[in-house]
């Protein structure tokens, strides 16, 4: 087991401690859980560091890397949902583009085809991110455009985000889906 997947891991067994935190109501649980998010969060960035500067880059590594990031998000997203923080359809539509870049992956990892991340997919993330600690810290609705409040911004910046990702993905690697034929994009190796 490298550093880098154990790193991935531990971000992993953060997730269930971030959310039965934030399942508590009160300032010290809200903030525990925002600071353990926080500390999730740049795993990701640590993790793939440490795999790409000591060459730990592994399969299992490539999997679990995506996962983590996914159940991370995701975790976050179903619990505002709950506490009625973000609407159910908005992260449908966050879940669409997860299973839809996933599948796609899928899709040319039968044909031993490996789809590289692509820089709109870390904006999606990196934006993600910082909405969600944001949205963790509560504010109170700030109207910033007349009703649109600091919480509709996260959410339309989260949506946005996840369909410019998911439309890039699949105009990249169209032809995976159309006839099963992959053509690496120029930027790939970027």
């Amino acid at each position: 087991m490298t550093t880098a997947n154990i790193i991935t891991l531990v971000r992993i067994v953060l997730i269930p401690i971030f959310m039965v935190l934030s399942y508590h109501e009160g300032q010290v649980s809200d903030m525990v859980a925002l600071c353990i998010f926080v500390l999730a969060s740049l795993t990701d960035g640590l993790d793939g560091y440490i795999a790409r500067k000591y060459k730990q880059v592994t399969n299992f590594g490539k999997f679990i890397d995506p996962l983590a990031d996914k159940l991370l998000v995701m975790s976050a997203l179903l619990i505002f949902v709950e506490q009625g923080v973000i609407p159910a359809w908005a992260v449908a539509v966050v879940l669409a583009r997860e299973f839809t870049v996933t599948s796609l992956r899928m899709v040319a990892a039968a044909d031993g085809v490996v789809i590289q991340a692509v820089m709109s997919g870390k904006v999606k993330m990196f934006a993600q991110i910082i909405c969600i600690v944001i949205l963790l810290l509560r504010p109170e609705p700030l109207a910033l455009l007349g009703p649109v409040t600091l919480q509709h911004i996260c959410i339309a910046v989260m949506l946005a985000v996840s369909v410019v990702s998911c439309v890039d993905y699949v105009a990249r690697n169209f032809s995976v889906i159309k006839d099963g034929i992959f053509q690496q994009p120029s930027d790939a190796k970027k």
